[in-house]
């Protein structure tokens, strides 16, 4: 499993917590104790975090857009989480390929989420994905490069 893909698992199981919690405490301490995490993991994971919660208001906001039928705040908190992260990967980490962003997030959505979490979150992405001007660069590139989809 590459390390960017433990990072991603590792800022869900953040996120998630910043759902329930509302804010960091004693149980982020215990995350990082309890978790057997490189530097590299951690630094990318926080990254995550951090910008993940730094744009959450705009992240609900256009997942809502395409979330058809469907308030982001009755989502499961797995599924918005993960679209979130995929959202914000999308949108603000550009030396990150699309389809990487992409798999990673049904990957996600497959390990974490119930039997319909990956058709949701890929149905989502991709209506990001294909409807964002600003995501114009990120859709030629992904239509020039088949990959793996995996980012190590």
């Amino acid at each position: 499993m590459g390390s960017r893909h433990q990072s991603r698992e590792r800022a869900l199981q953040i996120l998630f917590q910043y759902d329930i919690h509302g804010k960091p405490g004693v149980w982020l301490d215990e995350f990082w104790n309890q978790c057997q995490a490189t530097e590299d993991v951690r630094s990318f994971a926080e990254q995550l975090v951090t910008g993940v919660l730094g744009h959450k208001n705009d992240l609900d906001a256009l997942i809502g857009k395409y979330a058809t039928n469907w308030k982001v705040s009755r989502m499961q908190i797995v599924d918005r989480n993960i679209l979130r992260l995929g959202a914000y990967e999308l949108l603000w980490l550009d030396e990150v390929p699309a389809k990487v962003t992409v798999n990673e997030a049904i990957e996600l959505a497959k390990d974490f989420g119930d039997e319909e979490a990956a058709k949701f979150v890929n149905g989502i992405l991709d209506k990001v994905l294909t409807t964002e001007a600003k995501l114009a660069l990120k859709r030629q590139e992904a239509v020039r490069q088949p990959q793996n989809g995996r980012d190590e």
